[in-house]
């Protein structure tokens, strides 16, 4: 009686159906890109977060480089798989899913969101008379030892961060 080594089908090349490599392709590929596109949708200016949404989007930024970079290793080992089958239009999708993916890892690991919402580098001051502001601009203020500022609020809701001293004081008002 001989003796075979049984080996599953999945576990070598032959075995995994052409079909099987492109369905798991695409799909590790669209949850590594999208470890990096939902927080940037998101978190972007001009548009209301919820706390749940803004937990959602925090918490995948903080996962993303890890998890981005093995979607981009799985996706590399796969490409090489399925390259030698691919026809033109496929070798052409599966390039530019790769190029996204890559490109998703590389973003992950950079502070985007500071491209997005860049501080106010020098702040400019006007006298509440010579503002053109209108009456129901909402602002935020602040007054300390006598000296007031005022920060309006649709300009803090898109840089978000402004450095400022007032009275002597260095103070960060954030929106």
């Amino acid at each position: 009686m001989s003796q075979t080594q049984f080996t599953p089908p999945a576990l070598h090349r032959e075995g995994v159906s052409p079909a099987w490599r492109a369905i798991t392709f695409y799909g590790i590929a669209a949850a590594g890109i999208a470890l990096f596109v939902i927080p940037t949708f998101i978190i972007r200016p001009f548009r209301q977060q919820t706390p749940r949404a803004l937990w959602l989007a925090l918490a995948l930024r903080q996962r993303a480089p890890l998890l981005t970079l093995i979607a981009a290793a799985i996706c590399i080992l796969l490409t090489l798989a399925m390259w030698k089958l691919a026809g033109g239009w496929r070798k052409a999708a599966i390039g530019v899913t790769l190029l996204l993916v890559v490109a998703s890892a590389v973003m992950a690991r950079l502070n985007y969101f500071e491209w997005m919402f860049h501080p106010i580098a020098g702040a400019q001051f006007q006298a509440h008379s010579s503002s053109k502001l209108d009456a129901k601009e909402m602002v935020m203020a602040v007054s300390l030892s006598g000296e007031a500022r005022a920060y309006p609020i649709s300009q803090m809701a898109y840089h978000h961060v402004l450095n400022d001293t007032v009275a002597g004081v260095p103070i960060m008002v954030t929106y």
